[in-house]
């Protein structure tokens, strides 16, 4: 593994694991088993190697939104909780338990502390909102969405369930099971009968 791969990956679980506030940079390069001249050669700053730890997670979220086969707008839907399910599984596999959102872990921490941080989060967030919102206007124009429900309102809703669904199992030591469940559950709620 490449130096600037093994930094990310090391602060990726160490953000994760503990927090972005008490991971300083030597923790980092302990745990990469890297000097701080390499470091700083990839990253100007903490708060860069965070956005590349991000990018990282943000990546293989659209790698698995992506792999999703063209089933239908419904199934579309349903691949989001598959593919929050697969990630959050693997953490609770390698972790023991649920230990949060990359990125509502981040924006939570730093939402009031680092603006540069908090956009690049948000553009993430802003990213999957749209992309949800594509995949209910498509589900709307297919004549799946349920009368009344507005594509973009559901969306939004989807994207909050996700965060706070896998909150509430970081908090009260829940299972990746337990956000798939309350996800599809969303999701048919908002679907005509028999879709």
């Amino acid at each position: 593994m490449q130096t600037r791969d093994r930094i990310v990956r090391s602060a990726a679980k160490l953000f994760l694991t503990r927090s972005y506030e008490s991971v300083g940079v030597t923790d980092l390069c302990d745990v990469a088993d890297v000097r701080k001249g390499s470091f700083y050669h990839f990253f100007p700053s903490k708060a860069d190697v965070a956005k590349a730890v991000v990018d990282l997670h943000a990546g293989e979220l659209e790698r698995l939104l992506a792999e999703d086969g063209d089933d239908g707008p419904a199934a579309r839907l349903f691949a989001v909780a598959d593919a929050v399910t697969v990630i959050q599984t693997g953490f609770e596999r390698r972790f023991g338990r649920i230990v949060g959102c990359p990125f509502g872990n981040l924006a939570a921490e730093l939402s009031t502390t680092d603006d540069g941080l908090r956009e690049h989060v948000a553009g993430v967030f802003a990213r999957w909102e749209a992309w949800l919102a594509r995949a209910c206007r498509d589900a709307a124009a297919h004549g799946v969405l349920r009368d009344g429900v507005e594509p973009d309102r559901l969306a939004h809703m989807i994207l909050a369930q996700i965060q706070g669904l896998i909150l509430l199992a970081k908090v009260s030591g829940g299972q990746a099971a337990d956000i798939s469940t309350g996800l599809r559950a969303l999701i048919a709620a908002n679907l005509k009968e028999g879709t």
